[in-house]
């Protein structure tokens, strides 16, 4: 390990030489490339540093030990000692983390579908709730939401909810919420109070560069119509909507939330792409299945991966047996208790699997 981290070392040190030369400082595209890779190295190389530095206090302290004989000085020598070696220990399996392969989506923005699911009209009340819950957490990151499109059931519930959200990290933080969550409460149509479960299903999926997927656009069928649902009067009176088939796979996207229909015929490819390209990390993701067993979740749209319950006010992930009684917290966005102990237990099962 150590070897390998000496020579990203190395490699960064060429970086710095690199940029500071001339010649690179007039290749705009070639000093973008070697900031984005020194940029991913700064991490790793820092933790490497403060590695030796640990190690070099430890050894210090312990040949001080061996001449020291004040009492006083002895202890606090060997409390110095026992710091730098905890301190090691930890940036050791730090560096550990930082070397394992990382994804290379991890940096892209990401595409949000939403379905209801089981439940009728209370499993879209639920789609709506994790719509809210998910552009709150947004907020709260500073990602940038765009809707792409929004199918409303007329009681405030969403039947469908496709949106963008742009951001350094995005699809880092957001990947492991793919899956069925599911809501137990009473809803406001029960009068007898009892306690239902309804589902509404959510597909993360990163967005694709057109260099990620080959779209032939001889493959694509355009279709327009005209908006439906909430909206100003030119999204509603002007064949603005737009309805992108893909007739290979038979993928249909409908975007209608700009007054444009260009614009709507854009983000309709954006979602396509997305799509074509989650579909590709699927398919090799189902020939590397071993690997994925290791994993946090699979990206199964069908995978039950979260429960919200109301008359406990907890919500529970199933996959690393997580409870936390912060229901309201969660449902306004503060979803990062969960995503850092996903992320964390997603990057132990992938230590376990590399030894």
């Amino acid at each position: 390990m150590i070897d390998k981290i000496k020579n990203i070392a190395m490699r960064q040190k060429e970086i710095l030489e690199e940029l500071a030369a001339p010649e690179t400082q007039e290749n705009p595209q070639r000093m973008t490339s070697l900031l984005k890779e020194q940029a991913e190295l700064t991490p790793l190389v820092g933790a490497y540093e403060e590695y030796l530095d640990a190690g070099k206090t430890r050894e210090e302290c312990a040949g001080m030990l061996k001449e020291e004989t004040d009492p006083e000085m002895r202890e606090l020598l060997k409390a110095e000692i026992s710091d730098a070696a905890e301190r090691e220990k930890e940036l050791e399996e730090q560096l550990r983390i930082l070397l394992l392969p990382k994804d290379p989506d991890d940096d892209k923005n990401v595409i949000v579908e939403i379905r209801a699911g089981a439940g009728g009209d209370e499993a879209a009340l639920f789609a709506a709730d994790l719509y809210r819950m998910y552009m709150r957490y947004a907020d709260r990151h500073g990602f940038r939401y765009e809707l792409a499109s929004l199918s409303e059931n007329g009681l405030g519930g969403f039947k469908e909810a496709i949106f963008l959200l742009s951001g350094k990290g995005a699809y880092s933080r957001l990947k492991y919420e793919s899956g069925t969550h599911r809501v137990q409460r009473v809803p406001e149509t029960e009068s007898g109070g009892r306690i239902h479960t309804s589902t509404a299903t959510v597909a993360i999926m990163p967005e694709a560069e057109e260099v990620d997927v080959e779209l032939d656009m001889n493959d694509c069928r355009f279709d327009v119509f005209r908006a439906s649902g909430n909206g100003g009067q030119c999204v509603n009176t002007t064949d603005s909507a737009v309805r992108l088939t893909h007739i290979p796979t038979g993928i249909v996207v409908s975007c209608q939330d700009e007054k444009s229909q260009i614009k709507n015929k854009a983000k309709a490819l954006k979602v396509l792409r997305a799509r074509l390209y989650d579909l590709k990390l699927r398919e090799m993701n189902s020939a590397r299945a071993e690997l994925r067993k290791s994993q946090v979740g699979t990206g199964d749209r069908s995978e039950k991966i979260r429960t919200y319950n109301f008359p406990q006010g907890r919500v529970t992930d199933h996959r690393i047996h997580l409870t936390t009684h912060r229901l309201e917290s969660v449902l306004d966005g503060d979803l990062d208790e969960i995503i850092d102990a996903l992320t964390a237990a997603d990057q132990a099962a992938r230590l376990a699997a590399a030894d």
